[in-house]
């Protein structure tokens, strides 16, 4: 039965994820957190995008103002909407409120695309975050813009957390504009809009979402903390999609259902993050591989603690280490255990289709954040957008106050780009690093992580010890305390950069040409003669039986006899 359901499937998957990308969202409410900070995590993992925090200021508007809406992957030109009178300020996916909104693609049903809709989905999220100030607001606010102008954009689950409340919005359209002999639009056929549900997090769990729908059967008649569109079952039944009882009724199964791509590349990422703070999720493996549907990964679980800031960096970081798919364990890892591998996803060796594993950690990575939402605190305080580039495990999550007024000149927009290298931009320092710790992994990687636990443990400490300065600041003058929090951060931002490129230079050293100079806390000895003699560290026991099974008889040294 198994083997049936993967080849059912493959073809798809094979099309999806050859050009596709994905993230990761995960959440973590105030209760289930040391502090009572609310967390939401994302990654922007997308070969073409440009790592780079982006700062829209909060601006006024004459009444009549319209806007132009450009698709967030494209730049295509979608249409125009109302500008409202005032917005706020917004840095990278936080507002000046500590509003932070994540998102993931899940695609859908192909045929429910709207190509005459305005709103895509990053859209949606930008100009949200400029007119909400909470997480149940922006859920209005997101879903009337998508029934006034349409939704452009396949399927998407969107993480919109505030520092008291944390939600899930799942959404999809409901295709194109069908026209009659005449040239005028069906209104029995099409209606414009989409459908949706959303749901809040409990308080005290965590959530997550990479790719896959997630919500599947919901509460009818609980506002409180869960709300829909009001056709989202009978559109389901119009289409065939679901002819149960409407309480049976399960979104994802209607407008996303489950196959391998589903599973094994995104449902996977959000089990890999789930189980590094809840045992318990161990017990949905089978799920997660194929073999049992009944017992699906809960949409939230209970963590066995209360989670810390680093331990939801920590869930930002894995490749499956220590499960079965494992990246570091098979040939593909090379003979420094690289845990990872270079496109395509899917690929086919003698007529049988094979995969790469998908992790949460990801070389393809535009930026990613930690969003830390601190109710105790003035507002432009208490958010802090723990910004990263590239590489999640490779990054340094930087502290960002979302009270700033610009970004860091090595993260701001316009600061090179893809086809323009700079040691100035921190998306292309940071590349530059990873690029050569690909090459060397189970070495380099623990002199990486020495500079990062560094830098991210003194920002935490920086962090906190700010906070009351920036605190007293603020309250004499709101401009110059806002001031003071962009300078923090800029100095942080930029400092991390040349850190990194420190780093880099330093790697660049000890390792040349897959040699190992002798170093002492950053430093290299020279021997007595003032030369900087390398050592020739051998490959491991199990690499070298793998060269000897392949190409043994070739190499083996032998007597021979003039």
């Amino acid at each position: 039965m198994r083997k049936t359901f993967l080849m059912m499937v493959l073809a798809g998957v094979m099309g999806i994820f050859q050009t596709a990308d994905a993230c990761t969202n995960f959440i973590v409410t105030k209760g289930a957190s040391k502090t009572g900070a609310t967390y939401v995590t994302y990654s922007a993992d997308s070969h073409g995008l440009y790592g780079e925090l982006y700062y829209r200021p909060a601006a006024e508007y004459a009444d009549g103002t319209m806007v132009d809406v450009y698709e967030w992957d494209t730049g295509k030109y979608l249409g125009k909407i109302k500008q409202v009178r005032k917005t706020y300020s917004v840095v990278g996916n936080m507002n000046e409120f500590q509003l932070t909104i994540g998102e993931t693609t899940y695609g859908g049903r192909p045929e429910l695309v709207d190509s005459t809709g305005i709103m895509d989905y990053g859209s949606l999220i930008y100009t949200t975050l400029q007119r909400a100030k909470n997480a149940r607001e922006a859920v209005k606010i997101m879903t009337d813009l998508v029934a006034e102008y349409g939704y452009f954009s396949s399927g998407e689950s969107f993480s919109i957390v505030d520092p008291n409340e944390a939600w899930i919005l799942e959404i999809i359209g409901k295709g194109s504009p069908v026209y009659d002999k005449k040239g005028k639009i069906d209104a029995k056929k099409y209606s414009k809009g989409a459908v949706w549900v959303a749901r809040r997090v409990p308080d005290g769990y965590i959530s997550g979402h990479a790719n896959q729908a997630r919500i599947t059967t919901f509460p009818l008649n609980d506002k409180e903390n869960c709300i829909y569109s009001s056709d989202v079952i009978t559109f389901a039944r119009q289409k065939g999609y679901f002819s149960g009882k409407d309480e049976e009724f399960s979104f994802a199964d209607a407008y996303a259902p489950l196959d391998f791509g589903a599973l094994r590349f995104c449902e996977a990422r959000v089990w890999a993050g789930f189980r590094k703070v809840c045992k318990a999720a161990d017990d949905y493996f089978p799920y997660i591989n194929g073999e049992d549907f009944n017992n699906r990964l809960p949409l939230w679980m209970k963590p066995d603690q209360k989670i810390s800031l680093e331990d939801v960096f920590d869930m930002m970081r894995d490749h499956y280490t220590g499960t079965p798919y494992d990246m570091t364990k098979d040939v593909g890892a090379g003979p420094y255990g690289l845990p990872y591998r270079w496109r395509p996803m899917v690929w086919k060796y003698e007529g049988e289709t094979y995969i790469h594993e998908r992790a949460i950690s990801t070389q393809q990575t535009g930026f990613s954040f930690v969003a830390e939402m601190r109710s105790w605190l003035p507002d432009h305080i208490g958010g802090v957008n723990w910004f990263g580039v590239d590489d999640t495990y490779l990054t340094v999550y930087v502290p960002m106050y979302c009270g700033i007024t610009s970004a860091p000149r090595s993260f701001e927009v316009g600061n090179g780009d893809m086809g323009t290298f700079t040691f100035d931009a921190a998306f292309w320092v940071f590349n530059w690093v990873s690029s050569q710790v690909y090459t060397r992994w189970k070495d380099m990687i623990v002199d990486v992580q020495k500079v990062q636990k560094q830098l991210e443990s003194q920002f935490k400490a920086d962090v906190l010890a700010f906070d009351k300065i920036a605190i007293e600041a603020y309250k004499k003058d709101p401009i110059s305390g806002r001031e003071m929090l962009t300078q923090f951060s800029h100095q942080r931002g930029d400092y991390t950069t040349m850190r990194w490129k420190k780093l880099g230079e330093f790697l660049m050293v000890k390792y040349l040409d897959g040699n190992l100079k002798k170093e002492e806390n950053g430093k290299f000895i020279p021997d007595e003669y003032n030369v900087y003699n390398p050592s020739f560290p051998p490959y491991s026991d199990e690499w070298y039986g793998r060269i000897v099974k392949e190409h043994g008889k070739t190499i083996k040294m032998r007597e021979v006899k003039p």
